[in-house]
């Protein structure tokens, strides 16, 4: 995760590519390092996220090459953050929310790559009616 004194995000040095695991020196080339294409996702049944999606597992498209570190879930945790959707294998942080917040959710993925312009992504919908209810002009 780099030299930093407290590294949360960092690059992704290991992946699996088809039953191998890889790995990326820390000096190496970036190739070949990014999570591309469409990864399901479990999302914890009292979350916001699930709500919004009105589901507990979903299917986004990543297009990314960096990580949460999750040495630091309890610390993240202990600060606010929810750790709501992760990979099906646990390992991997899809979504944090925030727990005192009306509308906090951060994604590891690109939910406007399934968004249409008469169609709008779960989130993105979920955002405005939020924002609509928070405004002091409505």
């Amino acid at each position: 995760f780099g030299a930093a004194k407290h590294p949360i995000v960092g690059l992704m040095t290991e992946w699996l590519k088809g039953n191998e695991l890889e790995k990326r020196a820390k000096e190496g080339d970036l190739g070949g390092t990014m999570r591309l294409g469409a990864y399901k996702a479990a999302l914890d049944p009292e979350s916001k996220v699930a709500a919004i999606y009105g589901d507990t597992e979903i299917s986004e498209r990543h297009r990314h090459r960096y990580e949460v570190n999750t040495k630091y879930r309890e610390k993240l945790e202990n600060a606010g953050l929810i750790f709501s959707g992760m990979s099906p294998d646990g390992l991997l942080p899809e979504i944090v929310e925030r727990r005192d917040h009306p509308w906090f959710i951060g994604v590891q993925y690109h939910p406007e790559l399934k968004s249409r312009p008469f169609e709008p992504h779960p989130l993105f919908a979920s955002f405005i009616a939020a924002a609509v209810e928070q405004s002091r002009f409505v």
